[in-house]
């Protein structure tokens, strides 16, 4: 071995001892599930095709079959790249030829709240663009990338989020990314060829369970050494008070999720809404959870708290509810032209293919016009309440189990019961607080949720969870 497969493997050794090795488990979606072509048969080319209830098709977005040959492996946590449904003659194990090697499952662990990742019309518009434009100019969108498809769906995002303007990115991660990096621009650009001064310094605070790309964002503002950073107690309004009011940096940014991805409870919008009326802080909210879920008109969590005009930049994400790809910031004229002038995520990063810029803009208005689809997952959360007795605030579940042993051992009995639902683990959540993430969509009924409580009861005593950190407790196995 060289020198870099010796220190490679080395790593892996010690990622292995850490328990830290992670997996790729390959499920195919329900073909059967599936025929766009019967449901789209003698439609105009622009005319876009939406229903009032629950069709067929719409079970492909929770019903999965995974190989035997990866359900073996997860059930003894072997690590996995993938490969096991890999034939040694180099192909693909396929379910239409080996139906008899695969498992059926239910999917109670995506992000697909809505179900439109299965819509024939958000299909077909992506087909559609692929035939008349193919992939589109191959390029970042400040050179040839950006087309008049995307600011279609920008204009589209920014009434839905009630912003002046929206920027198109990648992803929600390069979202969050772009947009802290463009706020510590800021100071670097208001003291280039001055001396540095606390005058010119941004002060970002920001929720201890923020995402991500909200962290490693804000760590990369951080080096232009024009950033001071604070972080709050989880929804902790009085600590975050405290901090504003003893802070003496003028310009301050307040950043939170909306709804928390790994606990599933809401940010105080009301009380973040009332603080920046005190404080005069930039008010920026992740709403990847939130939008087409939540309010009225699927506008997202300040909609549903009525706060729409109290936070001035929305970031969000086609990538889960909308059931596509590609991540937005919704804002003004002013930060947008900020954001794609010195936001590198955004800069440097090639244009999103116009077929799937176009599957986005057909489930923006598929979710708008599709309101049952709002009222069925909503319906599926208090489903839950009654079934467990806990009292969750969103689809998103977040069972805390403690170790991880017991996480996955928990997994695994669900695994064996018919339900895909992963064991989360450091360090996505801290030590001692891995959990089993439930997530609820508008395409489960009510007897799957039925079935999963009672394959959860096997298991995990309901009286005993932690639910958003609240109780000391965990969920006794």
């Amino acid at each position: 071995m060289s020198v870099w497969d010796c220190c490679v493997e080395e790593a892996l050794a010690k990622l292995g001892l850490l328990q830290l090795l992670r997996s790729l488990r390959p499920i195919t979606p329900s073909l059967e599930k599936l025929n766009p072509e019967a449901s789209i048969e003698g439609k105009k080319d622009d005319e876009l095709k939406v229903f009032d209830e629950m069709q067929p098709w719409d079970r492909a977005s929770v019903e999965v079959e995974i190989a035997e040959s990866t359900v073996q492996k997860w059930l003894l946590d072997i690590p996995s790249s993938g490969d096991e449904i890999v034939t040694e003659g180099g192909a693909i194990k396929c379910l239409v030829d080996h139906p008899q090697q695969f498992k059926k499952l239910v999917l109670f662990s995506g992000n697909d709240y809505l179900g439109l990742s299965s819509h024939p019309t958000i299909g077909r518009a992506a087909a559609q663009a692929a035939l008349e434009h193919r992939m589109g100019p191959r390029g970042s969108a400040l050179i040839c990338g950006y087309t008049f498809h995307h600011r279609l769906l920008e204009s589209c995002l920014a009434k839905l989020k009630k912003k002046e303007d929206c920027l198109l990115c990648p992803t929600g991660f390069a979202a969050n990314m772009a947009l802290m990096v463009a706020i510590g621009n800021i100071g670097s650009l208001l003291t280039e060829g001055k001396a540095s001064s606390d005058d010119q310094k941004i002060a970002i605070f920001s929720d201890s369970l923020n995402h991500a790309s909200i962290i490693d964002g804000i760590r990369l503002a951080e080096r232009q050494r024009n950033v001071k950073l604070f972080i709050y107690r989880h929804c902790d309004m009085a600590h975050l008070n405290d901090l504003l009011s003893s802070c003496t940096l003028t310009k301050k940014v307040v950043v939170t999720d909306s709804l928390f991805s790994m606990d599933g409870d809401f940010a105080p919008m009301k009380e973040l809404a009332m603080l920046r009326k005190k404080h005069g802080f930039l008010l920026v909210i992740d709403d990847a959870h939130g939008t087409f879920v939540c309010g009225k008109n699927g506008g997202g969590v300040a909609e549903m708290f009525n706060c729409e005009r109290d936070v001035d930049i929305c970031v969000g994400t086609l990538s889960k509810a909308a059931g596509c790809f590609g991540g937005f910031i919704a804002c003004s004229k002013r930060w947008k032209l900020l954001i794609q002038s010195r936001g590198r995520s955004f800069i440097f990063s090639t244009a999103a293919p116009i077929p799937l810029i176009a599957a986005g803009h057909a489930a923006v208005l598929v979710a708008k016009r599709e309101m049952w689809r709002r009222r069925e997952i909503w319906n599926r959360v208090q489903d839950f309440r009654d079934l467990t007795g806990i009292p969750i605030q969103s689809p998103i579940i977040s069972l805390i189990v403690g170790s991880e042993g017991k996480a996955l051992k928990a997994s695994r009995h669900l695994l064996k019961s018919g339900f895909h639902v992963t064991a989360i683990r450091p360090p996505t959540v801290p030590a001692n607080s891995c959990r089993l993430r439930v997530t609820l969509s508008a395409t489960h009924t009510i007897e799957d949720v039925k079935k999963l409580t009672s394959a959860l009861l096997q298991c995990i005593r309901f009286q005993d969870i932690a639910i958003n950190g609240n109780s000391n407790r965990f969920a006794r196995l």
